[in-house]
This record gives structure tokens, C-alpha cells and sequence, in this order.
């Protein structure tokens, strides 16, 4: 197997107060993958990526990007990774052109028009090359801020947040481009703290909490590893409570009593879903209807944060 493009190994932040911002990460990222960084505010998504970028110095730890390391050779880190950041900051009175074009220099890249017109067209915004920034709508705004990070052609994108504050439709464009950066060979780190979109996009997922990376995976292998399976037995008449006969199973009542739910662990070799069955025979309880739902990666999320403390 090849050598990880990126490649983080005990990175750590701690702040004077005590504040352990991040606690010994180890991480790698594969080149031409999409890996999505999930985690609630305040875990240490954005200090990671910081940090990676050279913005944030770390209290210890290493990055090498390439096989190289980050700091003895940022020159070379630098012209390798791109970074989006959550907030829209750009100089509102210039135009896109001028804006996307004055980043590509402050990497020193020499002048090429080419490229420049190649993304902004990639990117949906060469009828926008002539407007000037501040009469761009958000969306927008975000999409030049992409523009501006592809400017000296990094090989390493970081998207923080890509998607914070736009609406649905303007979500799935971004996400359609994210796919295209990947095609064109861009590796694509994202954070977000929307489960639908690391479910949507990625091919590994990382989960941090409290500056702790908990777990990764691929995103199949985790809901596999870690999901579970609800069954959803449709009743044909309510219960007011679960009765005794099914306590062993520790049902849950929805829908005003109407249905009863048994969560299980499908890879167990004993499910406990025929004993169940039985005892609702037995019971006379009648059903209508079954049906199974595998546990979302936003269930295994919120499992995962919460039994390590965090706050989902």
C-alpha cells in the first residue's frame, strides 16, 4: 500500500489555562480520498485543521504531508494544502477575479490566466468574474472561497464546514463539486457537524469528541462494526405499558403505544428476535406489520459521544 499523503502522528494542543484542545492524535489520510471529520462544536475539529495548516502551532506532535515534515519543510506543506475556512473572509470592494487570482500569487505561483479561468469556471462562477465580492450572495461567497484555496493547485484540500448557514439545495451543488475535486485528484478532509453530509460524501469517517479521536473507519465498516438494527413490530391493538412477559428484551413503546421497538445486534448469533416473537404469541399480543432499520451514522455518532462524555 502506499505512503499516506498526510500522515498526523501524537498531535497535541494544550493552552495555558490547562485547556487540553487536543490529546495525542494519530491520523491518516489516504491520497483521493474524501474523509469527513465529525464532531459536535468545540471537539477540536478546527484546531486539528489549524494546526495541520500552519495557522495553530501544536504543544507537540508531527505532521507529514508527503513524507515530508510540515514544519522543516512548510514550504513544500504549504504548496501541497489548500484550506476553506468556516468563515467568509474576503475583501469585499475587490472583484472575484482579482481576489482568486491575488491568492494564487501570495503562494508564488506565477501568473496564469488559464488556470485561474479553468476553476472559476469549474466552480460556477466565471459569469461572476467581473462582480465584486460584496454583491455575492453567501453561497456564492463560499464557492470563491474554494476558488481561492484550488488557486495554487494544493493536492490537499481542507474544507471546514463547508456548508455551515447555506440551505439544502446550495448543500447538494457543494457536495456534487466536492466529488468533482476528488475525480480531478484533489484529496478532501472535511469537518462538518452534519451526519448527512459524511453519510452523503465520504469514504472514511473520523469521530472526535473532547479532542479525541474515537474512532475511524470506513463509512460502511463503521456502521457495520457499530450499528445495530431496530424492529419495528406494528401492534394491532395499543399498549398502555410494556407488559412484564417482554421485559427481558427491553422494548420501547412509540407511536402512542402502537408500536413496539426491539433494538438488536445484528451480527450477534443469538438476536433474540424468535424468543420475542414467541412471547408476543404467547401473550396474545397481535401485530400487522415488522420492518427492520439499520442504525444511521448519525445513531452510531451520538452512541460514540456520548459514552465517551461528550455532548452530541
Amino acid at each position: 500500500m502506499s505512503q499516506p499523503i498526510l500522515q498526523i502522528r501524537g498531535l497535541r494542543k494544550a493552552y495555558a489555562s490547562g485547556t487540553e484542545a487536543l490529546k495525542s492524535v494519530d491520523l491518516d489520510i489516504n491520497k483521493g480520498e474524501i474523509f469527513a471529520l465529525l464532531g459536535p462544536n468545540g471537539a477540536g475539529k478546527t484546531t486539528l485543521i489549524n494546526i495541520v495548516c500552519g495557522i495553530v502551532t501544536p504543544t507537540s506532535g508531527d505532521v507529514l504531508v508527503e513524507g515530508k515534515n510540515w514544519q522543516s519543510d512548510y514550504r513544500h506543506a504549504r504548496s501541497r494544502i489548500g484550506l476553506v475556512p468556516q468563515e467568509l473572509t474576503t475583501d469585499a470592494f475587490e472583484t472575484v477575479w482579482a481576489t482568486v487570482s491575488f491568492s494564487r500569487g501570495m503562494f508564488g505561483k506565477p501568473r496564469n490566466d488559464a488556470r485561474i479561468e479553468e476553476i472559476l469556471k469549474r466552480l460556477t462562477l466565471w459569469d461572476k468574474r467581473k462582480s465584486i465580492m460584496m454583491a455575492l450572495s453567501g453561497g456564492m461567497k463560499r464557492r470563491v472561497m474554494i476558488a481561492k484555496a484550488l488557486s495554487h493547485e494544493p493536492t490537499i484540500l481542507f474544507l471546514d464546514e463547508p456548508t455551515a448557514g447555506v440551505d439544502v439545495e446550495l448543500r447538494r451543488d457543494m457536495w456534487d463539486l466536492v466529488r468533482k475535486l476528488r475525480d480531478d485528484g484533489v484529496t478532501i478532509i472535511l469537518t462538518t457537524h452534519y451526519i448527512e453530509e459524511a453519510e452523503e460524501m465520504a469514504d472514511r469517517v473520523g469521530v472526535i469528541s473532547k479532542g479525541e479521536l474515537i474512532a475511524v473507519d470506513e463509512k460502511a465498516a463503521l456502521i457495520a462494526r457499530m450499528g445495530k438494527k431496530t424492529l419495528k413490530i406494528a401492534l394491532t391493538e395499543p399498549l398502555k405499558t410494556v407488559p412484564a412477559a417482554l421485559a427481558e428484551w427491553k422494548p420501547a413503546l412509540e407511536d402512542k403505544g402502537h408500536t413496539l421497538c426491539y433494538r438488536f445486534d445484528s451480527h450477534a448469533e443469538e438476536t433474540g428476535i424468535d424468543r420475542l416473537m414467541k412471547a408476543l404469541a404467547d401473550g396474545h399480543i397481535g401485530y400487522k406489520d415488522l420492518s427492520t432499520r439499520q442504525s444511521s451514522l448519525e445513531d452510531i455518532f451520538v452512541e460514540l459521544v456520548h459514552g465517551n462524555g461528550g455532548q452530541a
